[in-house]
């Protein structure tokens, strides 16, 4: 059993910035990447930027330059700074965590957080 929790979600100006944060708890021995998607009404999740067991991180075009990726591996934590933000940064952020090794000597594929919301407006 894997829970993923995202805190940081909010009401931002263009041009502002957010923090977010998501833990994963569980009996979990390891956990390969973990991540960031994000859903915008009308569209598909995207993936929005991800970080790898050894710090090798991947940003979506469309957020490089403007949000990074970082993670607590010892606190099963991962962080999206999400500075400059501009409107259509708007939408449902979810956390994902990749090739988790329980405790129990378990594989499971990939955990998903409930989300939470960003937006951008003035």
């Amino acid at each position: 059993q894997v829970q993923l929790v995202e805190s940081g979600g909010g009401l931002v100006q263009p041009g502002g910035s957010l923090r977010l944060s998501c833990t994963a708890s569980g009996k979990i021995f390891s956990i390969y990447s973990m991540g960031w998607y994000r859903q915008a009404p009308g569209k598909r999740r995207e993936l929005v930027a991800g970080v790898t067991i050894g710090t090798n991180a991947n940003y979506a075009d469309s957020v490089k330059g403007r949000f990074t990726i970082s993670r607590d591996i010892d606190l099963n934590t991962v962080y999206l700074q999400m500075n400059d933000v501009r409107p259509e940064d708007t939408g449902v952020y979810y956390c994902t965590a990749d090739h988790i090794r329980t405790s129990e000597g378990d594989n499971l594929p990939v955990a998903w957080g409930q989300g939470t919301q960003v937006t951008v407006s003035s």
